[in-house]
């Protein structure tokens, strides 16, 4: 036999296969590492700080996450799915539907309460994303409508009323967190006794949008 008709000796998969994982872990140190360092510090943290806490090169950082929007949007993203996924099933678990509206309420507060990031993504952007806030209005719809077919929540509330009232309430975690920790857990229990169907004094109609040039119809986004 020549060398001509011997095979071709096959790649070497396992150092391919060795880049790909530390590729892997690389990755997922920097995620574990950013979401630390953005709830600490919110957004606008330096992310040499990140590459310091993962223990990569900025260089390797960067090949993963081009900018600091990218690293911040992928850790938002990941750690919404994971409070709406838990979110949702304590609801569903919570037979009282009270009990799982104000249950959602204290968990998304208590949640933003610990990561300024996710508050201020979500007084400021609505949420990560379009999809994001997406699903979360659908949920507070949901838990809406449990309280009013059980008689529970005033008539006139409406699924935009609570989410505004979710950004509101964002808003005091954010502006309060550092001088009066815990001061939005007395502005929900106000907020949630005037949601009561106890109140039968009509609420006032609701503002009249104003038309701006470049808007569009869409519905409020709505804060974790």
């Amino acid at each position: 036999m020549t060398l001509a008709d011997q095979p071709t000796p096959a790649p070497a998969q396992p150092a391919r296969r060795s880049r790909r994982a530390d590729a892997e872990r690389n990755r997922a140190a920097i995620m574990e590492a950013a979401g630390v360092v953005f709830a600490e510090q919110g957004a606008a943290v330096d992310v040499r700080e990140i590459a310091r806490r993962s223990g990569v090169g900025m260089g390797t950082l960067y090949r993963h996450f081009p900018t600091k929007d990218d690293l911040l949007l992928t850790v938002l993203e990941q750690q919404f799915g994971t409070w709406l996924t838990d979110a949702h099933q304590q609801a569903t678990a919570t037979e009282d539907p009270w009990q799982a509206l104000t249950g959602f309420f204290e968990q998304m507060l208590t949640t933003q309460a610990g990561n300024r990031a996710v508050v201020e993504s979500y007084t400021t952007r609505g949420g990560p994303t379009d999809s994001c806030a997406q699903r979360c209005y659908s949920f507070i719809d949901e838990l809406r409508t449990r309280c009013m077919d059980a008689g529970l929540l005033r008539p006139d509330v409406t699924t935009d009323d609570l989410v505004l009232l979710s950004g509101s309430l964002s808003q005091a975690v954010l502006t309060t967190g550092d001088s009066h920790p815990g001061q939005w857990r007395r502005l929900l229990r106000i907020s949630l006794d005037g949601l009561s169907s106890r109140n039968t004094e009509p609420l006032p109609e609701p503002a009249v949008p104003i038309d701006t040039p470049g808007t569009t119809d869409r519905e409020p986004e709505a804060p974790l």
